[in-house]
């Protein structure tokens, strides 16, 4: 599977999905601030500091790349979210 020099898979982290390299920010949390909030790469590298503009691209292009991967792991947690916050 392509991964950038910026992505990797951790295999007990995130489930094996890809994130950021040096960090534990996952492929599927860039794709859900910047595609489907709305915030721009600018804005969630001012909120999350530790993040590269190159990164964040590199993710987004990941992302169009591997559109279906993503698009399940985004529903699998979302999924996972909310069951988890009905039994609190």
């Amino acid at each position: 599977m392509w991964l950038s020099d910026l992505l990797t898979r951790r295999k007990n982290y995130c489930g094996g999905q890809p994130i950021i390299k040096g960090t534990k920010f996952p492929v599927r949390s860039v794709v859900a601030y910047v595609l489907q909030q709305g915030m721009t790469p600018e804005e969630l590298v001012t909120l999350f500091p530790h993040l590269t503009l190159a990164q964040v691209y590199d993710a987004l292009s990941y992302y169009y790349d591997h559109k279906a991967e993503i698009d399940r792991d985004l529903a699998a947690n979302t999924e996972e979210y909310w069951k988890a916050k009905t039994t609190l």
